[in-house]
């Protein structure tokens, strides 16, 4: 396609949704899509997903490199006192209608907490890094509580002696949550942490661009997160597995699928040219809470699907598609995956606001108009 013209007259090439183009620089996360690779700070997820804790992973993508035992457990210290909610905030989630969409109540939430701390509109890095712990630690806390009240429980205060993922699992279900469940969620939360310049990211690193607060940054990365294009494919996989319903209904369904040209949820991806590299460690988690849980319907139905659309139409499962059943087996309401996806991305989202910050230059693109010119106003009584 030929280059336009930008109002200053240079030459400015044009991609339809920026696809291929080099919007900034960053150090924190590193994609290859042809060999399916992502990358925090240099590590390989493969090796995060097997060895750390989400914990270490926040100190990676905020600081560049995996903790010390002290810096972890400093981290560990803010993040579980931090948790709790401002009243106000409590207020809110128990005076929203119940059938009110969680990533509605997520964003207006953020948005809330921003009015109630008192270094809201401090500018200083310390400042941030304060606001970074306080927006990681009490986004869980918004999700389940927003899922307890609704559902006719009480607001249930956070447990400082469980880990973060634990934690979650705790407030959702009102129960400690036994091993395997609570190093499921952290691993799923590491894959989740960060993904380059994905929307939510770029709308973020847009809003602080500006010089706005880091709580404005993270509620538009929250309303980005919010769109199906981005966010609710994985809420997307679970209906159409509860829509399914047996095994023997796999291939009549997909098959009606495919003849109305329909998208199936959960494959493909814009970035990954092969597997996306998530997608192997959340089949893996499927797979073992069936088998402990001791119903494997809702991962062989996944794989039988994963088989079929592989065969017709050589597509490889993205991060939303195994995770789908994951959650599903996890006990978490399907409404609530993609604000999981949130408490994940609340990680990488704060650490490319920082960086935006320290080297800021306003984001200001410029538009390949296609419209008119040389028209001429006409008086009302002649138009």
């Amino acid at each position: 396609m030929p280059d336009s013209v930008s109002a200053t007259n240079a030459p400015v090439s044009f991609s339809k949704g920026l696809d291929g183009i080099v919007a900034g620089q960053s150090s924190i996360c590193f994609i290859d899509g042809y060999k399916g690779e992502l990358v925090y700070r240099g590590i390989n997820t493969d090796e995060l997903a097997a060895n750390a804790t989400f914990e270490e992973v926040i100190y990676l993508l905020w600081h560049g490199s995996l903790p010390k035992k002290d810096e972890l457990l400093k981290l560990q210290k803010e993040l579980s006192t931090n948790r709790d909610l401002p009243e106000q905030v409590i207020t809110f989630l128990k005076s929203v209608p119940k059938s009110s969409n969680p990533m509605d109540v997520l964003r207006t939430a953020v948005s809330l907490l921003g009015l109630y701390d008192e270094e809201s509109s401090a500018t200083s890095t310390e400042a941030n890094w304060r606001k970074s712990v306080r927006l990681v630690a009490k986004l869980p806390t918004i999700v389940a509580n927003f899922h307890r009240l609704r559902s006719n429980g009480d607001y249930l205060k956070p447990e400082p002696s469980l880990n973060h993922s634990a934690n979650f699992l705790y407030m959702i279900n009102g129960v400690e949550p036994g091993t395997t469940a609570s190093k499921t969620l952290d691993c799923a939360l590491v894959l989740h942490a960060d993904h380059e310049f994905n929307a939510s990211t770029f709308s973020a690193r847009v809003t602080a661009a500006t010089l706005s607060d880091i709580y404005s940054a993270i509620t538009s990365a929250v309303g980005t997160l919010k769109g199906p294009l981005h966010g609710g494919a994985n809420e997307d996989v679970m209906n159409m597995l509860l829509d399914i319903k047996t095994l023997n209904n796999i291939e009549p369904y997909l098959q009606k699928f495919f003849a109305q040209k329909k998208k199936v949820p959960g494959f493909g991806h814009r970035v990954y040219k092969v597997e996306d590299p998530r997608a192997k460690h959340l089949r893996k988690f499927s797979r073992q809470l069936g088998d402990t849980i001791g119903n494997m319907k809702w991962y062989e139905m996944s794989e039988k699907i994963e088989e079929y659309v592989k065969k017709e139409k050589k597509l490889v499962p993205n991060v939303d598609f195994y995770s789908a059943s994951t959650y599903y087996y996890l006990g978490i309401p399907v409404d609530l995956f993609t604000p999981i996806f949130a408490v994940s991305r609340v990680a990488g989202w704060t650490a490319h606001v920082m960086e935006q910050y320290a080297d800021n230059r306003l984001i200001r693109p410029v538009s390949d108009y296609v419209g008119p010119h040389e028209v001429h106003f006409v008086p009302i009584d002649k138009r």
